[in-house]
Order: C-alpha cells, then structure tokens, then sequence
C-alpha cells in the first residue's frame, strides 16, 4: 500500500463506528437512519466508508445524485440506497434497475416508475418531496399538491414508502412552523387511509436538537464525520477527518521579497519560507490565501502569498529547524495546536461541510480501522 503522495487525507474509522453508534443510541432503535454520503461521504471516501455505517446502525445510504448512487451499487449489492436529489425522467430506468429509492415531487415522474416496474415486474420505491419552506426541491406546501399526492398513493405498481421534507434552519419559530405544516400535509394525505413507512424531516443539526422531530427516520450527515452544529443539545462525536501534508522546500528570503502571484505578500523581514505540496487542486481553499493556518512541529505557521493550484507557501521564520519531510497539519481535531475543520472553515469563508466535501480525488486517502492503518487509497491509480 504506497501512498504516493506526501499530501493525503486520514480517515478514521474508529472514530466514524463511535460517532454511528452514538447517533444510534441517540434516537432509539425505531427511528431509521439513513446516513448520507452524498459529495464522495463528504470528502471521507463514500465507498470505503459505506460498510463502517451500516455495520454500525446505518439503514439506508443517502446520496443526491443516480451517479453517486450507481457508485455505489457497484460495489455494494444489497445496500438500501436512497437518492435525495432530481433524476431526470430519461435515467429513471436505472433508478428502477438497480431498486434505488427514488426521490419524486410529481405525478409525471411517479407515473413513469409505475410504468417501468409493470415493464421489469417490480414495485419501485419512492419518497415524495414536500417543500415547507425551503424553496429548493418538492412540492408546495398546498392542497392542490395535496391532491396529488394522494393520488400517487393509489397508483398499484408504485411503493410510496415515504414523505420528507428539509429544515432551513432559520430558527426556532420558523423551524417548529416547517415541522407542523409537514404534519399537517402527511395527516391530511394519511386520512384517506394510506400509511407512509417513513415520514422524515431532520438532518444533523434538527436530529439533535430537536428530538421531538425524529419521527420515523432521520437523515444524519455532518454529525456521522465528527462535525458538530448542534445549538441546544449534545452527543459527544469525534471529527474523523484529518488533511495533512509535508514540506518539500525551504528558502531565506530577504525583507522586501515578495511569495507567489502578484507578489500579494511581501516579507517585512528576513524570513524563512517552507513551499507546501498542497494547494486548491487538492482541494486546499484558495481563499486561504494569507487568511489560514497550518501546524508543524506544535506550532503554527501562516500561510502566505497566494495559495497555487498544487502548491502554497508558509512563513516559518517563528519555527526554527524546519526542514524538508517535516508533517504539516492542515485540518486536525484542535489536539496539539491544530486547526480543527470548524476552526479552518472560519479562516476559509465558508462552511464545515463544503471545507472537507471539496477535498479532491487527486487527494490519497488513508483508512484506519482498529487502530492501524486498514487501507490507503489512491483513486487516481486504483480502478475502482
């Protein structure tokens, strides 16, 4: 198992079976879990993360996309796979193919399901999206959108095994308002007799802070990877994503000397730069140009000058000894002087989420499972 490159990814699994298990004991053994590893499992390896959930209180495997679901399926036959996001109607085929569960939010698109499982002899499974707020994907909160529903219900080769809908997270008022009108849309649709299976609302944050909201699944990201956004309650998960890297150049540069494009940075003394084999190809924010902060040797050190597609540059002049093949952390868990992914997300302008989903596939991945390293992943040389 060579790693090939001295800038990689190490994944956790320890961490990620504690995390599951705890989201588990969370909302009890009837509520599902459908965990979701949409964005190649937020940047921790979909594939090679997929196992450690469901051998530890995962249901279904939660993606947006019928490529990420076909993913997948490749590898992994007999997994309950739900995709979230649009299908278009010309590729539904291989949603009813490869018995993925289906997200739908119209009459059309239930009717061509209905339609390819007469032709294959299969029930096709199906969620219904019911926007509460959200303005993104689903059917108005309304009785016309009612009514069609409650005709889907009916339809004889379709399984309409669910009904969800997605907070905004706008705040507690316009939360438990999104919650009640989902309620009101399911009781009104259940009165004409037909029961859904699953009626499902709350992401990460909801599901943990709203237990209340749990109903009959949840669809957990964020927390299943360590990051935490909960605002009122508590469970006790560990980041499992760590990115780090090594120098591979050091120079003296003289004051007045400028690093990188533009010459953006310009040393205000004689200084000591350290070049990184990192940069936004990897998917290191380019937005951390003079903003972020890496670890080595216990201390941190600023990036400076603009950060390059493979490479950027720190000013070490504070660290004395760095040399060549030296680690450098550049998101860690806040142990031992390291950014953690919320800490970084904050210097990069954006989002924990977007921060790790972004890591590209140029990035080596390194797997570790009972404390040793259980696999090392190279996408761009391994077929998957």
């Amino acid at each position: 198992m060579e790693l090939l490159r001295d800038t990689y990814v190490v994944i956790n699994l320890d961490r990620m079976k504690e995390n599951m298990k705890l989201i588990r004991d969370y909302v009890g053994k009837d509520v599902a879990i459908a965990a979701v590893v949409k964005g190649n499992g937020y940047g921790h390896g979909a594939l090679d993360i997929a196992e450690t959930i469901m051998e530890n209180g995962g249901d279904y495997l939660a993606v947006a996309t019928l490529t990420e679901a076909l993913e997948l399926r490749k590898r992994f036959k007999e997994y309950g796979i739900f995709i979230m996001g649009y299908t278009p109607d010309e590729y539904l085929r291989h949603s009813v193919d490869n018995d993925f569960i289906q997200c739908i939010f119209s009459k059309r698109q239930a009717e061509i399901l209905a339609e390819l499982g007469s032709e294959s002899n299969k029930r096709p499974i199906v969620h219904i999206k019911y926007d509460t707020g959200f303005n993104r994907l689903g059917y108005r909160d309304c009785q016309e959108s009612i009514d069609e529903i409650i005709e889907i219900t009916k339809m004889e080769n379709l399984d309409v095994q669910g009904i969800f809908s997605h907070f905004a997270l706008a705040g507690d008022p316009a939360n438990r308002k999104q919650f009640n009108d989902f309620m009101n849309a399911v009781e009104k649709i259940e009165e004409t007799g037909f029961k859904f299976r699953y009626k499902h609302i709350c992401d990460s944050i909801s599901a943990i802070d709203y237990p209340e909201f749990n109903l009959d699944m949840i669809r957990p990201g964020a927390i299943i990877y360590g990051l935490k956004s909960f605002r009122k309650n508590d469970i006790d998960i560990k980041q499992v994503l760590t990115f780090k890297t090594k120098v591979y150049h050091v120079k003296e540069i003289k004051k007045g000397e400028g690093v990188s494009y533009n010459f953006k940075w310009k040393a205000e003394r004689d200084s000591v730069i350290a070049t990184l084999p990192v940069g936004y190809s990897d998917g290191y924010p380019r937005n951390m140009t003079e903003e972020g902060m890496v670890t080595l040797r216990g201390e941190r050190a600023p990036i400076v000058g603009v950060a390059c597609m493979d490479q950027c540059m720190i000013d070490v002049t504070d660290i004395p000894g760095i040399q060549v093949g030296d680690e450098v952390v550049l998101y860690g868990d806040g142990s031992n002087n390291t950014l953690s992914i919320e800490e970084a997300s904050k210097l990069g302008k954006t989002n924990k989420n977007e921060l790790i989903a972004r890591i590209t596939r140029r990035t080596p991945r390194v797997y570790i499972k009972d404390d040793r390293v259980y696999k090392i992943l190279n996408y761009l040389t391994e077929e998957i």
